[in-house]
């Protein structure tokens, strides 16, 4: 919510051989400790958690209009926030950084009213009146006021820098960055909130299905998974295997403060199979084995179930990262905008860049797809 990446952002990658050890999976038999993540590089600049409030708001042409039919929506809910400038804006939603008293706020208007969007956002209102009555063991945003109806949100503007710009980090981030978002990750997926408060967000098999119509997973991955399914839901005969998660713990979803790591976009939080927030964080680290690694090792801890959950976790992961991917790719090739001097629409990663990234998420997948066929195996 804070981060100003869009939601297709590519980085510029080297196609530097990575060191190996950093896989998704690891032998069963294997059960060390998770080797220790060292003190990391300088701190980088604050991040727009901590940006000052400056700048004027442009409330003319269409633009303008949209914005002030969304500050509308804001003050019916929140009559003492006065905007300030515009935090992000997308052909979806927009955000808007303001005052509330002595307080700054950031509000989350929704311009496109689809179905879809407008579920994640009444979703996201719901996680932030649930942690009024059950606080999370993370740090989140304190709610100021919503409107589900209308698809509007005000929280308050929690200090800090967000962990990483992008979606996907062009460098490995800071050992020190990863570690405390890994930590404030594995708490909130230990909480265990009251039953009804929150939902499933993802159906397993028939997100696995769609893929396989859709032709990015094959006959054989769609069997694989199946059986890593079965044997989960075996196991759930046996134990608990359901987790909550955050849904989207990308380090651009995460503000590092002084305090502690505080999460921020909660639209598709709930439950899923043990280590989905593992696994969207290890498709993000591919510059960081060493992160990864210790992901890994996480997620084989709990015995087998947890490590099969992981993985089926992991290829639908990196399945939706490479369909998004490559229809941002199809997009720029089809796109007869001017480009600004980056290379695409307003400066942003160029086709070139998604193409590099593409590949290093089909060499994960396939990285992925193999550790799918050893952990069958050991059924």
């Amino acid at each position: 919510m804070y981060a100003a990446s869009s939601s297709v952002s590519a980085p510029p990658r080297s196609l530097h051989t990575r060191p190996g050890g950093g896989g998704p999976y690891l032998d069963p038999a294997a059960r060390s400790a998770a080797p220790a993540l060292g003190a990391g590089p300088a701190r980088r600049p604050a991040g727009l958690g901590t940006q000052p409030l400056s700048g004027r708001l442009d409330l003319s042409g269409p633009q303008g209009a949209q914005l002030r039919t969304a500050i509308a929506s804001v003050h019916r809910i929140c009559p003492e926030f006065a905007p300030v400038q515009v935090l992000r804006r997308s052909g979806r939603s927009v955000l808007l950084v303001g005052t509330t008293g002595r307080s700054t706020a950031v509000a989350k208007c929704l311009l496109d009213h689809s179905p879809v969007w407008a579920e994640q956002i009444r979703h996201e209102i719901a996680a932030y009146r649930t942690f009024v009555r059950h606080r999370p063991p993370v740090r989140a945003p304190r709610l100021i006021a919503a409107d589900p109806d209308n698809c509007t949100l005000v929280i308050e503007r929690m200090p800090g820098r967000v962990a990483a710009l992008q979606r996907h980090p062009t460098e490995a981030p800071p050992r020190a960055d990863v570690r405390a978002a890994l930590g404030a990750v594995c708490r909130l997926n230990a909480w265990r909130p009251p039953a009804g408060t929150f939902d499933a967000p993802l159906d397993y098999a028939a997100r696995i299905s769609r893929y396989h119509e859709l032709g990015l997973l094959t006959d054989r991955d769609l069997g694989d998974l199946q059986k890593l399914l079965h044997g989960i839901a075996a196991t759930a005969g046996r134990q608990v295997m359901g987790q909550f998660c955050h849904g989207d713990a990308l380090l651009s979803n995460i503000l590092l403060s002084p305090a502690g790591p505080v999460l921020v976009d909660w639209e598709h939080a709930g439950w899923y199979l043990p280590g989905y927030d593992l696994a969207t964080l290890w498709s993000a680290l591919g510059d960081a084995p060493v992160a990864r690694r210790q992901i890994s090792q996480i997620a084989q801890s709990a015995g087998p179930a947890s490590r099969d959950a992981f993985l089926v976790n992991l290829m639908l992961v990196l399945t939706r990262e490479i369909r998004t991917y490559e229809t941002a790719v199809q997009r720029s090739m089809h796109d007869v905008i001017p480009t600004a001097p980056g290379g695409h629409p307003g400066g942003g990663p160029s086709g070139e860049e998604q193409r590099l990234l593409l590949r290093r998420l089909h060499d994960d997948c396939q990285l992925a797809r193999r550790a799918v066929r050893a952990a069958v195996g050991t059924r």
